[in-house]
């Protein structure tokens, strides 16, 4: 077949196969013009899931009539001019490719008229052939009328799916543009019932109703709020609680500069803020919105505009990662009771303050030794002080301090501790509360440089795969920054001659071999990314308090205390949460109390 060029109808529909994937597509493409016009109010009205009717009306500036023919011309466009406007993109449409894309694959009309005119003008496209512009009756703003899509595209049209799934797509596509211009009012009608009727957000709380409606109220009430700054950068929006976790990333959006997208660079920062905070296997929810600088963005990567690439992709991450971070350092006992989430972070004590037991019983802010085996039989003047304290929180006394996570009153089975509260009941599960305590304050010591170490009077030998002690080897820095040394001994045999000094009393040699199988995989990835994340993850789930450990009053005390100076407190290293609450009012309903 010799070369030849391509005639526009077929150029037009070739780029229509890029931007104009199913009906969704043009209801997007129409609603960004919109915003770009300066749109306050946007109507939507869809027969037959798009197929057979798309129209979008709005209040824009409109167009003349000479402006309304170049509209539905390739690559003609209001946004850019120079190169210059081309890397500092502010608006969502510039390539001038959706309106002819849509006039190649539908019966297009368009009807308009701009605030500097008293008469509208139309015109139509139907197989990519224009007709003439011609007068007609509009107020002000654009009118896209889109007719009978891929009549002419057959074997595109058999690739669109039901009705209702198609309709699907179109509905969430109208929710996610709403939640980008919050202060624009948007109103959807589906084969003449109306489906959405979203009043223009100005106000703060106006948006948040619009949350509420497109996400549901839950969302919220199960999400911290976030607003950070972090160079050039700016952060703003909700992050779900890692509680609130779903099983299907189905409730993640990030908005960059108001424009909806999906990219990975941002997906993957999100990803590593909630890393230790997170049940393996489980997705966070989040409504995300980061605001930079134009020029620091490429939008052009894409036709569909989705996709997007970072000038410093590398210092858009780390600023992600690092205010998701923070905020979600805030998921304590107190942030979640007292509602200081946006309070400064929590003082860390010490590890070896940590884990003391020895200190009197009767001060309930020391903070207790869980690896030297207390007396099982209770310390009774603990007891009454504990009892008074409980007593007077039931009865709305003023104390020391408010005590989020209440003061203990008994332990379940060895495993959890009872707690009452000013307003109900606290259940704290032991071993995932001490192991949070533990691990944050390895973190610190270990960015500090500062770990404690015990030289062993004689090596400790772990027998292991010849891989798995090549990975141990090669994070042996890492291992020795958390107070480990460690050399081979053989092609399957390691020395350890130097262990962390919380490691004393614990099996060394089955942590080091758990380890090895973590690094080679073997034993599943680990919610943690890098070694230094997961060596001290185990070691703190290694060190904490083990299930059937009799505990006394004084013991449970402390470690609420540490619970409530902790960040990121209400999780375990793996995500669990480690304490919940149960009200009065709840509780009085399970025995049926009031009725």
């Amino acid at each position: 077949m010799p070369i030849r060029v391509l005639s526009p109808n077929l150029i037009d529909q070739i780029a229509a196969g890029e931007v104009i994937e199913r009906p969704a597509s043009v209801v997007k493409e129409l609603i960004e013009n919109a915003f770009d016009a300066g749109a306050r109010r946007i109507e939507i009205e869809i027969e037959r899931a798009g197929l057979r009717l798309i129209r979008v009306r709005d209040d824009g500036c409109g167009l003349d009539g000479a402006d309304l023919a170049l509209a539905v011309e390739r690559h003609a466009t209001s946004k850019i001019a120079t190169l210059d406007d081309l890397e500092g993109i502010a608006s969502f449409g510039f390539r001038g490719e959706a309106l002819p894309s849509i006039g190649s694959v539908a019966r297009l009309r368009l009807a308009s008229r701009s605030r500097e005119h008293e008469q509208g003008n139309g015109l139509s496209v139907e197989g990519g052939v224009r007709s003439a512009v011609a007068p007609a009756a509009h107020p002000v703003g654009t009118s896209v009328e889109v007719r009978d899509l891929f009549y002419n595209v057959p074997a595109r049209r058999r690739f669109v799916r039901s009705e209702s799934t198609e309709f699907g797509h179109i509905l969430r596509q109208v929710e996610r543009l709403a939640l980008s211009e919050p202060g624009v009012a948007f109103r959807l009608r589906h084969n003449g019932r109306e489906i959405l009727d979203l009043p223009a957000a100005d106000e703060h709380l106006a948006f948040e109703r619009r949350i509420d409606r497109i996400l549901g109220a839950e969302f919220r009430s199960h999400a911290l709020a976030i607003d950070e700054v972090a160079g050039p950068l700016r952060l703003t929006g909700w992050l779900g609680l890692p509680t609130a976790a779903r099983a299907q990333a189905d409730l993640q959006f990030w908005f960059v500069n108001s424009r909806a997208v999906r990219d990975r660079v941002l997906g993957n920062a999100v990803r590593l803020g909630y890393r230790d905070v997170l049940y393996h296997g489980r997705h966070p929810s989040y409504l995300l919105y980061l605001t930079l600088d134009p020029r620091q963005v490429d939008v052009n990567a894409h036709p569909t505009k989705l996709e997007l690439r970072f000038r410093d992709s590398r210092a858009v991450h780390d600023g992600v990662f690092r205010s998701v971070e923070r905020a979600l350092a805030a998921t304590s006992p107190t942030a979640a009771l007292a509602g200081s989430a946006g309070d400064g972070v929590a003082t860390l004590a010490p590890v070896s303050a940590a884990l003391r037991f020895d200190a009197p019983l009767a001060d309930a802010g020391a903070a207790p030794r869980f690896d030297t085996l207390q007396d099982p039989r209770p310390d009774y003047a603990y007891a009454r002080s504990s009892f008074a304290a409980a007593r007077a929180l039931a009865a709305g006394e003023p104390t020391e301090d408010e005590r989020p996570l209440g003061v203990a009153v008994a332990q379940l089975h060895g495993l959890y501790i009872l707690a009452q509260s000013r307003d109900g009941l606290i259940v704290v599960d032991t071993h995932a509360a001490h192991e949070r305590v533990i691990y944050e304050q390895l973190k610190s010591l270990y960015q500090a440089g500062t770990p404690a170490s015990q030289l062993l009077l004689e090596p400790l030998s772990v027998a292991a795969g010849e891989h798995e002690i090549d990975a141990l080897l090669a994070e042996g820095v890492e291992f020795e920054r958390v107070g480990f040394e460690i050399e081979r001994l053989g092609p399957e045999r390691l020395a350890v001659r130097r262990v962390p000094a919380l490691l004393a009393r614990t099996d060394v040699a089955a942590l080091v071999a758990q380890l090895g199988r973590e690094l080679t995989g073997e034993a599943g990835t680990h919610h943690l990314d890098g070694a230094a994340h997961r060596i001290l993850g185990s070691m703190a789930c290694r060190a904490a308090i083990r299930g059937q450990r009799a505990l006394t009053l004084g013991e449970m005390d402390a470690l609420l205390r540490q619970m409530e100076q902790t960040e990121r407190a209400s999780q375990c290293n793996h995500g669990r949460p480690t304490w919940m609450r149960m009200s009065l009012r709840e509780i009085d309903q399970l025995f049926l109390r009031g009725r």
